[in-house]
């Protein structure tokens, strides 16, 4: 009697798996553009041409995303605003100090703010290190 039971439980397990494999299958090739057949090949070889998803177009390709870090990063004092002012001098293109922001966050640099108060220079920085000490 249990030999019978284990049976059913067997084949159930299976269809189920079974459906869920179709069902894996049909999601994954529907997102597909295309599925091409292969010649003397009994599985279909599947063309991974994946359609590319709807959305906002970047305002900065990936090379001017370097170039904004790179800028950034040759001097450490600048604040964002101060970035895309470069940014637009060296383009042409107007890009927001909250664009600059993201790409750098995006590159691994934080806290590229406006600053309200001026920078210090070396000799402030100088000094007071000296009254530090």
């Amino acid at each position: 009697m249990l030999d019978h039971l284990e049976d059913n439980i067997r084949r159930v397990i299976s269809d189920i798996q079974r459906r869920m494999l179709e069902k894996v299958i049909e999601n994954w090739t529907s997102r597909l553009d295309y599925i091409r057949a292969s010649r003397g090949s009994p599985m279909p070889e599947i063309i991974f041409k994946i359609r590319r998803h709807g959305g906002r177009v970047r305002s900065t390709t990936p090379a001017e995303d370097r170039y904004i870090i790179l800028s950034a990063k040759r001097n450490k004092r600048t604040t964002a605003q101060q970035v895309a002012n470069q940014f637009l001098a060296a383009s042409g293109k107007q890009i927001s100090r909250k664009t600059v922001a993201r790409r750098l966050r995006g590159g691994g640099l934080y806290a590229r703010r406006p600053v309200v108060c001026v920078p210090l220079a070396r000799q402030h920085r100088t000094a007071r290190l000296q009254w530090c000490r």
